[in-house]
């Protein structure tokens, strides 16, 4: 076999890996804003579709991992030919969390379908923090794909930003249950939806993380920027009553 085919077979090896990675990062990004919706609008149906798109993600994920380790294996690459299947594999298991989380959101979607509606306004920090955190998906997958490391640092310096918003929305749910008892539960599966778009967030650090080790060669000196939240039952309303 001339080294010229060996280099075509490899580059499509690479490309098929980024085809997959393309797929998976578009599915990602529809299941978390689908779930943000089925959550809003109660609507059953499109959670539904969401649980079940997660089991596509998961054999994509599962293939990416096959298919780099096998090209390891068989093409013994170096340097950043090695650094290139790494970071798909990293990237395929960020993803695949980001539709787990995504999928967790459906499904109190459904749980929440029968509850008593509080204010419209309990839901409305929990979407603004979701556009963000899809925004953030967005931007680095589109980093990966152009291989913008710089792209990718902004995306890991807004991380603090979602933790804000967590914590305010934290607070805010907090006091809806305080004013209104039967907020309880639908508040706390709220409060368990923001943890996972905020974990989404995360994800989307870890892969910024991975493209800067991939263009550059090196792991992140920096510790990533988190919002410290040990105060955060501080200075809440009393209770009525």
């Amino acid at each position: 076999m001339s080294d010229q085919h060996i280099v075509r077979s490899y580059d499509a090896d690479l490309e098929g890996l980024r085809r997959s990675l393309a797929e998976m990062g578009g599915m990602s990004e529809r299941m978390l804003g689908d779930s943000t919706v089925a959550l809003v609008r109660r609507d059953t149906a499109l959670a539904q579709k969401i649980i079940t798109a997660d089991q596509r993600l998961d054999n994509l994920q599962r293939e990416v991992e096959e298919k780099a380790v096998l090209t390891i294996a068989r093409r013994q690459p170096l340097a950043n030919d090695l650094r290139e299947l790494i970071s798909a594999i990293r990237i395929a298991a960020d993803i695949e969390r980001v539709g787990d989380l995504a999928k967790n959101i459906a499904k109190r979607a459904v749980a929440i379908s029968g509850q008593f509606s509080p204010p419209h306004r309990a839901v409305v920090g929990l979407e603004h923090m979701s556009r963000l955190v899809q925004a953030q998906l967005k931007d680095v997958l589109d980093a990966y794909a152009a291989s913008n490391e710089q792209k990718a640092m902004e995306v890991w310096r807004r991380d603090d930003e979602i933790d804000a918003l967590y914590t305010s929305l934290f607070r805010e749910l907090l006091t809806y249950m305080m004013e209104d008892p039967r907020n309880i539960t639908f508040c706390t599966h709220l409060l368990f939806c923001a943890k996972n778009v905020e974990r989404i967030g995360d994800h989307t650090t870890n892969i910024a993380e991975t493209i800067h080790y991939l263009v550059t060669g090196q792991s992140m000196d920096e510790t990533r920027p988190k919002l410290d939240t040990t105060n955060i039952l501080v200075d809440l309303p009393a209770a009525n009553g």
